[in-house]
């Protein structure tokens, strides 16, 4: 199920500990007016009025209380992933602990096809932080699943792409993830027809995800042009 609207009116619908496994690429806050480089072009790194701590209020507020209701739903053998950079992850991090979240890895998403610099004054930006926690100690993980990928026990850097263009067939996302990223979390993280969550879908990878490896899906997404993007490409 794909809903177009705001989490938060969403999340009193979801009923306690009712969700096997939670993906979140919440807004990272780093819209400053800043410039990036895409497809060879700088350009501004501001990706919406949703990424903007103006717009969503203040950071800490706004991800304490998502965060709270994800714990809510989640089952007491489910876990959570939520994406982030230095912007947003040390904050995300600060809450979960506070809510009671168990920590089991922060992950560190090596991309292998980073943009360049526009300065260069500094070293490249190549990683995005991934928090892997859970509600208890008592979480389902897949640890043959992510052993036979290759042969041995998976590291917490990952080695993964950006989005390829193929993905990004049915609309353009700012902040897309790519769909490795997602089968390899989903897998990992729970089973056949378990629910996943996700309360910022965007372009719908994870809809994409669990509905390619028979989960099913609880996508939230406020933008509507965003949830006509995740709409099409579940259709395929």
């Amino acid at each position: 199920m794909l809903i177009n609207d705001d989490c938060f009116n969403v999340f009193p619908k979801i009923k306690n500990n009712s969700i096997d496994l939670v993906f979140a690429d919440p807004p990272y806050f780093l819209s400053n007016n800043g410039l990036s480089i895409h497809s060879g072009k700088i350009v501004s790194v501001n990706k919406g009025e949703w990424d903007k701590e103006s717009v969503q209020g203040d950071m800490n507020d706004f991800n304490y209380r998502w965060l709270s209701q994800c714990f809510r739903v989640l089952k007491e053998s489910g876990s959570i992933y939520v994406t982030g950079t230095k912007h947003n992850i040390f904050n995300v991090k600060e809450n979960m602990e506070k809510i009671g979240f168990h920590i089991i890895n922060i992950i560190i998403w090596h991309k292998v096809d980073p943009p360049p610099l526009i300065y260069k004054n500094k070293y490249r930006f190549s990683y995005e932080f991934i928090i892997f926690a859970s509600k208890t100690k008592n979480y389902y993980f897949n640890f043959e699943y992510l052993k036979s990928i290759s042969n041995k026990e998976m590291d917490d850097v990952w080695e993964l792409p950006a989005v390829s263009m193929k993905e990004k067939k049915c609309g353009y996302h700012p902040t897309q993830k790519p769909l490795c990223l997602l089968d390899r979390i989903i897998n990992a993280s729970s089973k056949s027809n378990d629910i996943v969550l996700d309360p910022f879908l965007g372009s719908g990878t994870t809809a994409v995800s669990a509905l390619k490896n028979k989960r099913r899906i609880l996508g939230i997404e406020k933008d509507s042009k965003f949830y006509i993007i995740s709409k099409k490409r579940i259709s395929f």
